[in-house]
Parts: structure tokens; sequence; C-alpha cells
């Protein structure tokens, strides 16, 4: 009875450590038993997913002269396994006659075989694949790893669907969008990317024109704000004031000659020596439609002021070290002119769900079309997950962990005095009290009516 007593209470103790870390049990439990089922059958798995070839005529001579048995077909080499956090990664090598397409192709059926919740394929080189396959939805409850990399500006913001992490690299991707509807995971995201930029030596500058709903609980760490369509029109002009005078200050440095060495000419503010060099900004627009759409004529020249100066910083503020961060429910043409324009510059494409597939079509049709799909198949009870892609075509799946606008705001107030001043956005800078002071009275209870 003791016996059957503790079993039973080993077997829940499997299964709460199932649910709650399924990180911990794969790495124990799960991981081991599926590394022993893949490699018993790996090769009758790969041929009855046709992942086989046949055997070479001169093997076949050779069985027919000794009078053997036909040799069986072979599947692709199997060159590694290994296990890793989230599930294993194996390495194969095709045979001779097959195609990384037929793998590809066969990545569903290998999942069932193997029992395994994912298997995504990448060509190392020619002829040789790696699979990379997820014991468990490590989406469903998402654990950044405490050792994420961080560097300058590139910081850890979400988890990919094989396990791996996604980054935000403003270096490699200088300006990004990203599209979701309300309760959809945009807030969370945008929130996450402040709270890993917070620490690091960059100025972020903020552009909510909901009144600063979103972004002003992160004031502390903010360089320049605005919350009014007037005043981001003001802001966004003088980012390319400042855009231009760093162009000065890089054409000044060069001083290229005959003797000058490769390494010291640059085009741009991070080959410039650190004490001449400018500190990078980041620019967050909340939400981009409240920004461009207008309600009257008199709008009009205040829209053309701010897609101006968008479709600039788009274009040429990469070299300066200023990244665009563009939020919101949907950008598309009517929005107005200029928007398509300015999408174009946008290299990353971040898409939560959508309430529509034309929303959908707004971030992915023109880089990334077979995305679409998978956008549009983003439950309602999944916030945070998101489709991730660029402009060469690759795309993933990613979910963001849960920040909220506390640990935003803690993130900002600790880290307040690293804040930069920047001489030309200092019109723009949030004017704060104190920490600890009240900011304004509390409201008593509101009377009852009938």
């Amino acid at each position: 009875m003791t016996v059957l007593v503790l079993s039973g209470a080993g077997i829940a103790a499997v299964l709460i450590l199932r649910r709650v870390r399924p990180d911990l049990y794969w790495l124990v439990i799960g991981g081991p038993a599926a590394r022993v089922r893949v490699g018993w059958s790996y090769a009758s798995v790969m041929d009855a997913c046709g992942l086989s070839v046949p055997p070479s005529r001169a093997r076949i001579a050779v069985a027919r002269a000794l009078r053997r048995e036909m040799p069986a077909n072979r599947p692709p080499k199997l060159l590694r396994l290994r296990t890793t956090r989230t599930g294993l990664v194996a390495r194969i090598r095709l045979q001779p006659g097959q195609d990384a397409f037929d793998v590809i192709t066969a990545a569903d059926r290998l999942r069932h075989s193997w029992r395994l919740h994912q298997v995504a394929v990448k060509e190392i080189r020619s002829g040789v694949l790696e699979l990379s396959m997820t014991g468990y939805d490590v989406l469903g409850r998402v654990h950044l790893p405490a050792r994420a990399e961080r560097s300058a500006l590139r910081v850890p913001v979400a988890l990919r669907g094989d396990g791996t992490v996604h980054y935000r690299d403003f270096r490699k991707v200088p300006h990004s969008l990203t599209v979701g509807a309300t309760e959809s995971g945009k807030s969370v995201y945008q929130r996450g990317l402040i709270r890993e930029l917070a620490p690091q030596p960059v100025a972020l500058v903020g552009i909510d024109c909901k009144k600063g709903v979103e972004l002003a609980p992160l004031a502390r760490r903010f360089t320049a704000m605005a919350d009014t369509a007037e005043l981001a029109a003001d802001l966004l002009e003088a980012l390319v004031d400042e855009m231009t005078e760093r162009f000065q200050v890089i054409r000044a440095a060069q001083r290229i000659s005959a003797d000058t060495p490769d390494a010291e000419i640059t085009s741009d503010i991070w080959g410039l020596p650190d004490k001449i060099r400018p500190v990078p900004i980041v620019v967050m627009i909340d939400e981009i439609a409240e920004l461009l759409l207008i309600a009257t004529a008199s709008e009009k020249k205040r829209r053309e002021r701010i897609i101006t100066a968008l479709i600039r910083l788009g274009q040429l503020a990469r070299a300066a070290g200023i990244y665009l961060e563009v939020c919101g429910q949907r950008f598309g043409s009517e929005l107005g002119d200029g928007v398509t324009m300015l999408r174009a510059q946008l290299t990353g494409r971040v898409c939560h769900r959508v309430n529509d597939e034309a929303s959908a079509k707004m971030a992915f049709g023109d880089i990334a079309p077979e995305a679409l799909a998978s956008v549009l198949a983003i439950a309602p009870d999944q916030p945070g997950v998101a489709i991730v892609a660029d402009t060469s075509g690759g795309w993933s799946r990613i979910r963001t962990p849960h920040v909220s606008l506390r640990d935003a705001v803690a993130a900002c107030n600790a880290y307040a005095e690293l804040t930069p001043e920047v001489p030309a956005l200092a019109p723009f800078r949030p004017v704060l009290p104190p920490l600890g002071t009240t900011t304004a009275p509390v409201p008593g209870p509101f009377p009852a009516t009938a």
C-alpha cells in the first residue's frame, strides 16, 4: 500500500511539474524519452514519410552477385541529435536525389510520427538540414531565459515558436511596424521593449496622441514626449533638424584623404569616436492613426508636416542613429497620402491578432504573404501571440511575456537618471514632479445618481 501511495504521489508530482514548469519536465523526463524515441524509430519514420531513396545500382549488383538480401531504402543520414531546453535538434545529410523541399513538406508528418509539438526545417548548407523540434507548446506559458543576451540596441522581447529568443535589433532592423487589434498584446509588446531599453544609453522619444495614457506613466525615462498631434508635428520636425546636424558631425569627422585608413572612414554615427558620437534615439509612436487622421481641412497642413517628417526619418535617420518604432491597429492607404511610402521604410513587421484580413495584408502583404494565414489563425484568447517578419521574406510565430504597466513604470523610474539630454529636444522634455510626490488630489467618492 505504501508503494502505491508513493507511486501515486510521484505521478501527481510529475503531472504538476509538466503543467507548471514544462521546461523542467522536458529536461528531466520528456527530452530523454523523446531522444530515445526519435533515435530508435528514425529510419522507419523517414521511410514511412517518403524521405528515403532506393539503394544504388552498385549495392543491388553486389547483393545479387553474393545472393544476399536486397538492401533497404536509405534515409537521410542522421549526423547529430541533441536535447535543448525546449526540444530536440537533429542535423541530417540528404541522400543523392533528395531536396530540402521534400523534408519541409513532410515536417508535419514527422511531428505526428514522433509525437512532438512542432518541427521546423532549416538548410545549413547544401545537402545538410537542421530539424528544430519542440517538445511542448513553448508559447503557452512564456518564460524568457534569464541569460538572454543583451547588447547595445539589441534586446530580447519575445519567445519564438521553436523555443529561441526573439530579439529586437535596431542596428540590423532600424525601423519597425507593430500592428494589432485592441487587447491583442500590442501595448504589452511596447512596454516590454521600453523596459529592456531603459537601462541602456539611449534616448527614448514618445508620441502618444491618446493624451499620453500609454506612455505618460513611463515619462521619467523619456527624453522627449508629445501627447497631441500639434506637439508631435513640432517634435518630428525637431528630430529632422537633429538628424541634419548629426550628418554634419559625421561629414566633419570623415576627413577623407589618401592616407586615411579604411577603418576610420564612416557613413554613420557608429564609426565615430566615442567622445563625439551622438546618443542613439528610439522614437516610439503609440497609435499612428491618431497621428495621421484629420477631421477638418484646417488639419491637412499639419498632417503633411507629420508625414513628410516621418518619411524623411524613415529614409535617412538610420545613419544618424534615429530609429522608428511605429504601432497601430491599421496602417493602410486610408490614412492618407504618403502612408504607403512610409510603410516601405519600415523593415521589421510584427502583427498581433487583427480584426480583418485587410489589416494583416497591410503588415505582410508586401513582404511575406504566406504568413497571412498564420496571422488570421491567432485566437482572441492568446494575447501576446504575434507573427514577426522582415523584408527577407522569413517569418515566425512569437509570444511576448506579460509585462504589466507597473513593471514598466518601475523600470523607467529606476533608470530615470540615465535619461540623456538632447539639446534639440529640450523643449519637449516631460516636466514631472519628484518621485514620491502627489501629482493630483485624490478624488472623493462619486455621489450615487438615480
